[in-house]
């Protein structure tokens, strides 16, 4: 099967690093236009120089800071006035981690506006150019505890999973447009994010880093944690006019990891 997204743009949240980067790397490699999103200038124009043009695409990159959403709001507005994008990858850092009772009212609003509003806002901006032109891709990419909860993941567990029901919600009201709405839900990746919580579970359980990674990968079914890669695959076929009856799905990608179904 080739997948093509030659003539497409996409807007990659978070892809600085990680799954992010691996995202927008490979719509790149499948034609896309990829407009880079995350903080390190320095770091996104290294991968933007590095990503694929052989097609004749034009990538770029928007340096915002999501933990502050005013300041976001306000560069994400200016971006869409003179751009627009046919696939949209909803992706942002996670808030820290922590169980339900170390947290306040105070650190979920904030989770509130760095996993919802973010994502909602940048979304509403985006729709536009896509119901104009009857088609449009929307992915985000959210965590397998909105189906089981991680209990030192309180915030995160909480606010994603606002934000699947949103994007199921939004499938159905879109899909007579063209325009699919999905959620990837990750489970364990190998990636900075993964290090640091692992480090920080380490240090509260008294034991090292190493044994917190092999107890990780033992749980999974396939005995490994993922590829961002594999994370760039997937997200890229839902990008493509392959997929286009699927739509309003939450989709795992944890290497069978989630028991439920």
């Amino acid at each position: 099967m080739n997948i093509s997204l030659k003539g497409k743009k996409a807007l990659v949240g978070g892809s600085s690093k990680g799954i992010g980067e691996a995202i927008a790397r490979q719509l790149a490699e499948s034609g896309a236009s990829v407009t880079l999103m995350a903080r390190s200038e320095g770091r996104m124009q290294e991968i933007i120089d590095e990503m694929d043009s052989s097609q004749g695409q034009k990538h770029q990159y928007l340096s915002v800071d999501f933990t502050d959403f005013e300041a976001y709001k306000a560069k994400i507005s200016a971006y869409f006035e003179t751009n627009s994008v046919d696939i949209l990858v909803n992706n942002t850092q996670g808030p820290e981690g922590g169980g339900a009772l170390e947290k306040n009212v105070e650190d979920y609003q904030n989770a509130f506006d760095l996993l919802f509003k973010s994502v909602v806002y940048t979304t509403e901006l985006a729709l536009k150019h896509m119901q104009k032109n009857k088609w449009g891709r929307i992915i985000t990419v959210a965590s397998i505890s909105v189906k089981e909860p991680l209990n030192y993941l309180a915030l995160s567990n909480t606010i994603r999973a606002a934000v699947v029901t949103w994007g199921k919600s939004l499938a159905y009201d879109v899909a007579k447009d063209g325009i699919t709405v999905n959620s990837t839900l990750t489970g364990y990746f190998d990636t900075d994010r993964i290090a640091q919580l692992n480090s920080k579970k380490a240090e509260k359980l008294g034991i090292s880093t190493s044994e917190v990674r092999s107890n990780m990968e033992e749980q999974v079914p396939v005995k490994r944690i993922g590829n961002p890669k594999e994370y760039g695959y997937l997200v890229t076929f839902l990008a493509s006019d392959n997929a286009a009856f699927i739509t309003g799905t939450n989709i795992p990608i944890d290497g069978g990891l989630l028991k439920s179904m």
